[in-house]
């Protein structure tokens, strides 16, 4: 199974342990699913997981392992093709990624822009909770 992980669930996995998001990265990292991303979505992570508001709960430390890990076990775009489809234009490149892969899942929990989409071509757009059902399944 394809999968594309938002940022937010990325960060939300190193901050809230036992959450779905943090349940998701557990069982990627037991293989149950391949994770798809891109060297533009890493940066992000780094940058993000860097924010004053965020440096009380995310180890720096842990935070590299994670892009680390990613990095040798993920796949990793370099380039994504150009999409615009999104209100917020920040959130084009995980769509790229999606589409690219071909994804069977897209997860987020960016309600306003993301899962109000709901579907990108054939990829489902899902929050964290519903992604781990249905990954409870497999």
């Amino acid at each position: 199974m394809r999968v594309v992980l938002d940022t937010g669930i990325l960060v939300a996995a190193l901050i809230t342990v036992g959450t779905p998001p943090d349940k998701i990265y557990q069982a990627w990292k037991k293989k149950r699913f391949e994770l798809f991303t891109s060297e533009w979505q890493l940066e992000e992570f780094r940058r993000v997981s860097r924010y004053p508001k965020l440096r009380s709960f995310i180890n720096p430390a842990e935070a590299g392992q994670m892009v680390n890990g990613i990095k040798l076990n993920a796949f990793v775009y370099t380039s994504l093709p150009a999409v615009d489809v999104c209100k917020d234009p920040d959130d084009n490149p995980i769509l790229a990624i999606a589409l690219e892969c071909k994804a069977d899942f897209l997860v987020t929990g960016d309600k306003r822009d993301l899962l109000s989409m709901e579907r990108i071509h054939m990829t489902p757009i899902v929050s964290a909770a519903r992604f781990l059902a249905r990954l409870e399944h497999f």
